[in-house]
């Protein structure tokens, strides 16, 4: 398995992060802020420029209120 960021596996997982994140309406600055992160956090990782780790994975679906298995 590629360890690229640009793989289909983990574009799908990005797509699903940004649609849970649309879903629940919140802005990128609102999850950065629940985060402690700056808003460019969150961008990055949904343009696929900074990988996410199954931790990070864990806090996105506790704010999303979605279960971990929905990103996967």
């Amino acid at each position: 398995m590629s360890k690229s960021v640009y793989s289909k596996d983990y574009k799908d997982i990005i797509e699903r992060l940004k649609t849970a994140r649309i879903e629940v309406g919140l802005s990128q600055q609102e999850v950065a802020d629940k985060l402690g992160k700056p808003q460019s956090y969150i961008s990055k990782i949904e343009s696929g420029e900074r990988r996410l780790d199954v931790a990070e994975m864990k806090k996105f679906a506790q704010i999303y209120k979605k279960p971990s298995s929905y990103f996967l």
